[in-house]
């Protein structure tokens, strides 16, 4: 065989394999095609949305409602038909508008049982049937009433829920506007919730509060909502238009220089101030923490914060646990002589420890389902926040009463032992400040309580509650951080028990208690006459009480006696305080020296000095106490007569 005989016989041979491949190809796609499916529909009724679009959900597709694979072309006015390739030989199916609110039902409005296809008992490729009705669904007529001043004028509005997925821009959802200048859309759902926003068409351009700020969804309870024919809202803002300032309110740049002066301090305090260094490294630690936390929900309630690291939302709250035990510590070392923490101090942080453990769950998860979570305010989220609100209200009012009994017991042991007034008033402002956010904080539950029994709108006035206390808080660290600055060493009181977790200062109190009852049992009411005397003498020849800094130690050294003793014999004989005592002592003297002509041309709080008190309140407010009046108003008396 020549080699032309041999190459011609290979290309023939290869041409027919060809050839078979090719009909091989042929008859697979014929197959295939033959197993396609068309499904014809024809509407005998009116849709319920505008955009006439038809979709098949199958149990193929997960009963996705709204799968844009499996949308009915129009192929004619009210005929609609889909091809399916390659179809499972068994499945279910029903028609919807896009959404489950707008299912097929019977021509009387009731659910509609799944369609089935069997390739076994229909052979052929094409399926033709009717809708006949839609199944009822509770329809709400949705009205936006007014729109902020500075929405763009060529604006489409959308409102967005989980009646559509949270389709922000779903068509189906556009506002259209009336005559009377309202914007206006029909939802269909049957869910008994309805969580829902305005939008502009993204999430970039949701609605928000009335400065700029992200809001919460907004939520109807349909067992409580009568008129859902006439549902009327109004739009306050938006979080890309956020008026004045272009990013920051007034509000949030109150809080950013909270922040910055925290951080000032955390600097500032351990190095200038060297006195009350143990209290202070606990104070700096609140600081810190306060500033932390404001900036985290400053940063809060900016949604493209949110969007990026949802959890933000979660790092705020632990505040709430963890504030007071710090400020309990700072106390507690600032006015006692306590080198020592008590023996359970690790229970005072034990609710902060269970605080971090019910939110790993949500703190674990990942942004997106985060999202998802707070998009559709999950139960269990609310149930959590909740919880954590109530029972943080209740921990931080029992700590507001201890860190009130602290002060008062140490002004106590104060005035018991120094004829001066320390400046300690910052603690009260601060005890103050304290009082008005825990009242807030209870008035916010007031509110949230009211809102949802009565299904009131109440978030902007739940969301003031909130800034509001966060905005007076932040004036907390102002007040801590100056007076730590120019703070000199304090005196340091003995040790009290106050809260459930001390166990080992009251056999401290109780010893010296005892110890002074015992020592005071030899006194007989002849010796406290004696030491009275002693005590009356020395105030009349040698005015110890011109001395602005006395002491009960300093005092008692005078007379011959124990402090301890001299207090006794003052409270039992006078029922007073020596504090109480020395400031009438100076008043009685101011009293002589203001008609004394040497001392005419003295003004009041020169006399003041000249007596022995050192400060203008310390004189006004014991002279008040002692005599019902002012220091002004008694000098006006001396006057007329």
């Amino acid at each position: 065989m020549s080699n032309f005989d041999f190459y011609s016989s290979n290309v023939i041979l290869t041409f027919k394999k060809w050839v078979l491949a090719f009909q091989f190809v042929l008859v697979a796609l014929a197959a295939i095609a033959q197993n396609d499916l068309t499904i014809s529909v024809e509407v005998k009724i009116p849709l319920l949305l505008e955009d006439e679009h038809i979709y098949m959900a199958s149990d193929f597709n997960d009963w996705n409602p709204g799968d844009s694979k499996y949308k009915l072309n129009k192929v004619a006015p009210q005929q609609y038909e889909i091809k399916i390739k390659n179809p499972p030989s068994r499945f279910e199916y029903k028609f919807t508008q896009g959404t489950w609110a707008t299912s097929e039902g019977t021509p009387a409005g009731e659910s509609l049982s799944n369609r089935v296809f069997k390739r076994s008992e229909n052979p052929s490729n094409l399926v033709e049937t009717v809708i006949l009705g839609w199944e009822e669904q509770i329809v709400y007529t949705v009205i936006v009433s007014s729109i902020p001043e500075n929405t763009p004028k060529d604006a489409s509005i959308y409102i967005t829920g989980n009646f559509n997925n949270w389709v922000p821009n779903d068509e189906n959802y556009r506002l259209r506007k009336s005559i009377d200048g309202s914007y206006r859309t029909i939802v269909y759902s049957d869910k008994p919730f309805l969580d829902f926003k305005f939008t502009r068409g993204s999430w970039a351009t949701v609605e928000a509060r009335e400065s700029g700020k992200a809001r919460p969804n907004r939520r109807l309870d349909r067992s409580k909502t009568t008129q859902i024919d006439n549902l009327e809202f109004s739009i306050t803002g938006w979080e890309d238009l956020q008026g004045t300032f272009s990013l920051f309110s007034i509000y949030d740049l109150l809080l950013l220089f909270s922040v910055f002066q925290g951080i000032l301090l955390l600097i500032a305090i351990p190095s200038i101030q060297s006195n009350n260094k143990p209290a202070n490294n606990w104070l700096l630690l609140s600081i810190a923490l306060s500033s932390v936390s404001l900036l985290f929900y400053l940063l809060s309630n900016f949604s493209g914060a949110v969007q990026a690291f949802p959890k933000i939302i979660f790092l705020a709250d632990f505040i709430i646990f963890l504030y007071s035990p710090l400020y309990f510590f700072y106390l507690r070392k600032l006015l006692f002589n306590d080198t020592s923490l008590p023996s359970r101090w690790y229970f005072h942080f034990l609710p902060f420890v269970i605080q971090v453990f019910a939110y790993l769950p949500f703190l674990l998860n990942s942004n997106k389902e985060m999202l998802n979570t707070i998009m559709n305010q999950d139960t269990m989220l609310v149930y959590v926040f909740l919880t954590t609100g109530i029972l943080g209200l209740i921990w931080n009012s029992y700590y507001w009463n201890l860190f009130r009994t602290m002060i008062k017991n140490y002004r106590t042991q104060f005035e018991t032992n120094f004829s001066y007034e320390q400046n300690l008033n910052y603690l009260n402002t601060v005890l103050y400040i304290h009082l008005v956010c825990l009242m807030l904080w209870g008035a916010f539950f007031v509110v949230f309580g009211y809102s949802r029994w009565q299904n009131w709108d109440t978030v902007n006035l739940q969301e003031n509650f909130i800034d509001t206390i966060w905005l007076s808080f932040s004036v907390v660290s102002f007040f801590l951080g100056y007076f730590a600055i120019h703070q000199t060493e304090t005196f340091k009181a003995d040790p009290q028990s106050v809260s459930i977790f001390d166990d080992i200062l009251e056999s401290r109190v109780a010893e010296k208690i005892t110890l002074e009852e015992n020592e005071d049992k030899s006194k007989h009411d002849t010796g406290n006459e004696e030491l009275i005397k002693d005590l009356e003498k020395i105030m009349e020849e040698k005015k110890p009480f011109h001395n602005p800094k006395l002491t009960l130690s300093e005092l008692a050294k005078q007379i011959g006696s124990q402090p301890h003793i001299l207090s006794k014999a003052i409270n039992e004989h006078y029922g007073k305080n020596f504090f109480d005592l020395i400031n009438g002592y100076r008043i009685e003297e101011f009293k002589k020296l203001i008609q004394n002509p040497s001392f005419h041309n003295f003004t009041l709080l020169a006399l003041a000095y000249e007596v022995g008190f050192n400060s203008k309140t310390a004189f006004n407010r014991s002279f008040k106490k002692a005599t019902d009046q002012t220091p002004k108003e008694y000098f006006n008396q001396i006057k007329k007569k």
